[in-house]
């Protein structure tokens, strides 16, 4: 029986996809997604790779769920004092990269931070009684049949899954079903503009703009998604060597698993792969494959 990596097949734009075979990973996938599935992809697709801060992506669109379903606000307090939800969220609480110390006011710099995503998980977990993962698989994995990713650790950076799993939440990205249209353009928008910060492993930013959740691209240069992605731009990376990124002005998103931890080898190969894949792809039509 033929494997899931062996039925990965390439045609057209995956040519430009085999740039992760140069890159020194054990394993790698990536794959280019419109809104009604795959365009083309490449790669190890039946592993199961570390997604590390992707998670983050997940663990917003439950928190947001739960904002739609007014189980949560997003202005109430959340974090250190005088911080929200949304700070949290916008990583513009104070709180440090990681552990729970307040390192500035809260809405006065962007701090990164692992410890304000975990405190949003252990909020939800809390407000519906019952473990982050249950909330996690109930309010995003399930609805969208990743029913293949498992959370292993914190809801900052703990998700592992295959490729087709993470194709998955790039639909969902591109056509939010799982929030309302007003609230993904909201989590999309800045929020607390103008606050300068550090983007760890790409350097510091006056303003490092951020959604609830969501790193947009906006003018950062340098940056980790391609010279020729528009401003509007949004997803993540992660310290595994992962990325997702949605570009709304060619209706497309790019994602790609390694196993290679993050350094400086992914900032200077992701932007090039990133324009090699839309310089070579189509920006418009049905998809060539369907999920595996």
């Amino acid at each position: 029986m033929a494997t899931v990596a062996s039925r990965l097949v390439t045609t057209g734009p995956d040519d430009a996809l085999t740039a992760i075979d140069t890159w020194g990973a054990d394993h790698a996938a990536a794959a280019f997604v419109g809104p009604h599935g795959v365009v083309a992809r490449h790669g190890d697709g039946g592993h199961i790779f570390r997604w590390a801060s992707i998670t983050k992506l997940v663990t917003a669109l439950a928190v947001l769920s739960a904002v739609d379903d007014r189980l949560v606000d997003l202005d109430e307090p959340a974090g250190p004092p005088g911080s929200t939800v949304r700070h949290l969220l916008a990583h513009a609480s104070g709180l440090s990269f990681e552990g729970s110390m307040s390192i500035a006011a809260p809405g006065t710099r962007r701090i990164y931070s692992n410890a304000g995503f975990d405190m949003l998980g252990e909020l939800l977990a809390e407000r519906e009684n019952r473990a982050f993962i249950e909330v996690l698989r109930a309010r995003v994995l399930d609805p969208l049949d990743m029913r293949t990713t498992t959370l292993d650790g914190r809801p900052s950076q703990g998700l592992y899954g295959p490729l087709g799993d993470l194709e998955r939440l790039a639909v969902e990205l591109l056509r939010a079903t799982l929030v309302r249209p007003e609230t993904m353009s909201l989590a999309t928008t800045v929020a607390f503009a103008g606050l300068k910060g550090l983007l760890p492993g790409v350097g510091t930013f006056d303003p490092l703009d951020w959604g609830l959740g969501f790193e947009l691209r906006d003018a950062k240069v340098p940056h980790w998604t391609g010279r020729s992605n528009s401003s509007g731009t949004f997803g993540h990376f992660g310290g595994s060597g992962t990325f997702l990124w949605v570009d709304p002005a060619i209706d497309r998103a790019l994602l790609c698993l390694t196993d290679r931890e993050y350094g400086p080898w992914a900032l200077g190969a992701w932007p090039d792969f990133s324009d090699a894949v839309m310089s070579s792809s189509p920006r418009s039509g049905r998809p060539r494959v369907g999920f595996r």
